[in-house]
């Protein structure tokens, strides 16, 4: 059966998953990885379906604050998990798509520029963490 998602649920996925890939730009700043990482992400989260695919191809982008790391953290993991308690509720086939689309775009961001570097790889690991299952 397919759920359909409010208009607030769709963007905290997408705030999630396009906060995510912020993140991990954000950990290794540098203007021409940003061009590369952004392609990236962007063939990662093209590559979703279903509820996932409408919720991060609709509706607005999300607002993200841009002053720090932890102020985007702040915002973005609590969405992350978020996300996965709204599609386990609405939609549980679809919460593995979810993680998977998220830490497949993470995962190419950090990589499209120079490697893996520490930052990237523990905010990654912070991503992950939201995006576990709750006990």
């Amino acid at each position: 059966m397919e759920y359909r998602l409010t208009d607030e649920e769709r963007l905290t996925l997408k705030t999630g998953a396009f906060g995510a890939v912020f993140l991990v730009s954000n950990a290794d700043p540098g203007m021409l990885g940003v061009i590369r990482e952004s392609a990236a992400a962007s063939g990662a989260l093209a590559d979703a379906s279903g509820v996932v695919k409408e919720a991060l191809t609709s509706g607005p982008l999300p607002r993200l604050p841009r002053d720090s790391q932890l102020e985007i953290e702040s915002v973005v993991l609590p969405a992350l998990e978020r996300a996965v308690r709204i599609l386990r509720e609405k939609s549980p086939a679809d919460v593995a798509a979810y993680r998977s689309v998220v830490l497949t775009a993470a995962n190419r961001v950090a990589r499209a520029h120079d490697g893996v570097v520490p930052a990237e790889a523990a905010v990654i690991d912070r991503i992950r963490g939201a995006l576990d299952d709750p006990a």
